[in-house]
């Protein structure tokens, strides 16, 4: 097994829902520890008091300048950020204050990560409410990413990014996101969903690589419409005009792609079989068959940044909060994929 054992900055979350208590349990998960040297982010007074809650041990607290140092980190640190008074946190119950602390969290995780303070960023769970509450100008997670990274390079445009969803059993990018269905065919364009298949492949490649492989992954791209549009008896001609052309273009590349995928019949166990990854061209029709097949194991990977960062695939529970029962399955795979991704081959 490779030696080298990446530093992950692992952020809280919002401090009033699970993330502080899934940070602590995974600390000392023999799967993390195995894999990286975790350096919780986020604020100390709250895994302090969700600890002596809990009962459950703590790491050390480090500066942002003692990261440098891997000899003194031992298995894993806290880094304290994320402006907050632990003593009005109620669990279960986000806030203003909560929801200013995830961001100023995440501020500092990202920070580190292009000064090279830790190798890549694995996120807990935020309240899009919370941070809405506290005036954050950012929805969530990947519009802050994209932005701000570019920031700290000197970049006039943020990132142009994709989300992948992956687990063991399937992967999915998504070319469209968080918008209505009705608006998704007047999204696309051939440049970029060229551009969302280049990146599926670069990163699955990295993927087989880092497992032992030479292979190049296969793509297999969905088709917009029943049946892929049947040449226009479903649609409006959008594969012939804009999906196949991107699949044309990737194949001059060297990527290995088949489409435009029928898409009731894209995730059989039998095409899975023949696919590493595939791109969808919206929301459900990727997230549907991922959270069937792998709801408590998936893990987001935020394509196109300069860095590596994965996440958590749920959101805060507020309803489980503080209690100790939470799952934190998908916490451990999205550490040990950033792992893998930054790890040597």
């Amino acid at each position: 097994m490779n030696a080298f054992k990446p530093k992950l900055a692992i952020t809280m979350g919002d401090a009033a829902g699970v993330g502080p208590e899934l940070a602590l349990r995974v600390w000392q998960h023999p799967h993390v520890q195995a894999r990286c040297i975790p350096i919780l982010f986020g604020n100390a007074s709250v895994y302090q008091r969700v600890a002596s809650q809990l009962r459950m041990s703590i790491p050390q607290i480090q500066s942002l300048g003692d990261l440098q140092n891997s000899n003194i980190l031992g298995d894993g640190a806290i880094v304290d950020c994320g402006q907050l008074d632990a003593n009005q946190i109620i669990p279960g119950r986000f806030s203003k204050d909560s929801g200013l602390a995830s961001y100023q969290t995440v501020c500092e995780a990202i920070d580190a990560t292009i000064r090279n303070q830790v190798d890549a960023m694995v996120t807990g769970p935020i309240q899009k409410e919370a941070w809405s509450l506290a005036s954050i100008p950012f929805p969530g997670h990947t519009e802050l990413l994209a932005h701000r990274t570019s920031e700290q390079l000197g970049q006039t445009d943020p990132a142009d990014v994709r989300m992948m969803l992956a687990s063991e059993t399937i992967a999915c990018v998504l070319e469209t996101i968080h918008v209505p269905l009705a608006d998704v065919p007047k999204l696309l364009n051939t440049e970029s969903l060229s551009r969302t298949i280049r990146l599926a492949g670069e990163t699955l490649q990295r993927r087989l690589h880092r497992r032992g492989s030479t292979r190049s992954p296969r793509i297999g791209v969905c088709g917009l419409n029943p049946h892929a549009g049947e040449h226009g008896l479903f649609s409006y001609h959008e594969e012939e005009r804009i999906v196949i052309p991107a699949i044309n273009t990737a194949r001059s590349d060297g990527w290995d792609v088949i489409g435009p995928l029928p898409p009731d019949t894209a995730f059989t166990p039998a095409m899975r079989e023949k696919i590493d990854v595939y791109v969808c061209l919206y929301h459900d029709q990727g997230l549907i068959p991922l959270k069937a097949l792998s709801f408590d194991d998936a893990v987001n990977v935020t394509l196109g940044l300069p860095i590596v960062r994965t996440s958590v695939d749920h959101g805060t529970a507020m309803d489980l909060a503080w209690k100790g029962t939470a799952s934190s399955t998908s916490l451990v795979a999205a550490i040990q994929l950033a792992a893998e991704l930054v790890s040597k081959p």
